[in-house]
């Protein structure tokens, strides 16, 4: 059988790391209800920690690591994982959903602009026409649902001053996820997906410890259902084993920008979890929302 071509393989796991992404963020409400911020966060790299604890064995064929790539890797995890989750977490909680949705909008532009002032990448017209196909879907898709990530803002009883700092925040984890995507591909011409996927995760914890170990002093865990440990340990591997080691392995072989068109996948998911999942309704004006942002990812498919 001929083997698919590279840019096939890059497309399906850039694809399945963030429908991978939504379906986890769709289905964590129960873990926020359950647990604190922090103390969720740093059972989830733990638990993946051990688990990958063989993929952190240097390959033999791997180069010693440079200070240069030691930087990037801690850098990776304080702004992919550390910063990301701070901004992302409290941002929602500050604003509406409809605000957040359509700055998170801004993902697929934002790393196309990175790409191009860091890594000094082309981009075409294509791929800015795909980068705004992706921010039009996904602002219609913010419009025509108030709970994507999170409950409204009138729930919350968050005022003026508050919602304008949520996003401020939000707008922070979109520049956070810039940042992610930049940095990725600069380590993965270095390193393998598995032995990035497990160092900043290792960074993670050791940047999530001294909170974690605070809150987990004075926490309940008998109180925790045997359910809630299950979606737990789910999250964990997918947050940060499966959507990481994906994402490294797609973004090898595609340009940073057009990899980002890719995260267009994260709310699309969320929203059908929420359908097909947790029995809510879908409207005609989200249907062509995703119409929108799957035609912005149609015309990377043969892009060069």
């Amino acid at each position: 059988m001929k083997p698919l071509p590279s840019h096939l393989i890059a497309y399906g796991c850039l694809a399945l790391s963030m429908a991978l992404t939504g379906t986890y963020v769709a289905l964590s409400k129960p873990l926020v209800a359950a647990l604190p911020v922090f103390l969720l966060a740093w059972m989830r790299f733990g638990i993946a920690a051990v688990a990958m604890l063989p993929w952190l064995r240097k390959p033999a064929d791997e180069a010693p690591l440079t200070p240069q790539v030691r930087r990037l890797l801690f850098l990776e995890s304080f702004v992919g994982n550390f910063l990301f989750s701070i901004c992302m977490l409290y941002g929602v909680s500050m604003t509406s959903a409809v605000s957040a949705g359509v700055i998170l909008a801004g993902i697929p532009a934002v790393i196309a602009l990175m790409s191009w002032l860091f890594l000094g990448e082309r981009i075409s017209r294509r791929m800015w026409a795909a980068a705004l196909c992706a921010v039009l879907g996904l602002v219609v898709l913010a419009l025509a649902r108030t709970d994507v990530f999170t409950h409204d803002a009138t729930q919350s009883g968050a005022t003026p001053p508050d919602a304008w700092l949520g996003n401020l925040l939000v707008f922070g984890a979109v520049l956070c996820e810039g940042g992610y995507a930049v940095i990725a591909k600069k380590l993965t011409g270095t390193l393998g997906p598995k032995r990035i996927a497990s160092l900043i995760n290792l960074w993670g914890f050791a940047l999530m410890t001294p909170f974690g170990l605070i809150l987990a002093l004075n926490f309940d865990f008998g109180a925790v259902t045997g359910g809630i440990w299950m979606l737990l340990v789910f999250y964990a591997l997918a947050a940060s084993i499966g959507t990481v080691w994906l994402w490294m392995t797609g973004t090898r072989y595609l340009p940073a920008a057009q990899g980002g068109i890719f995260t267009v996948m994260l709310p699309i998911s969320a929203a059908l979890v929420g359908v097909l999942v947790l029995g809510e309704t879908m409207t005609g004006l989200q249907l062509a929302a995703f119409a929108i942002a799957l035609f912005g990812v149609f015309l990377t498919w043969n892009h060069r």
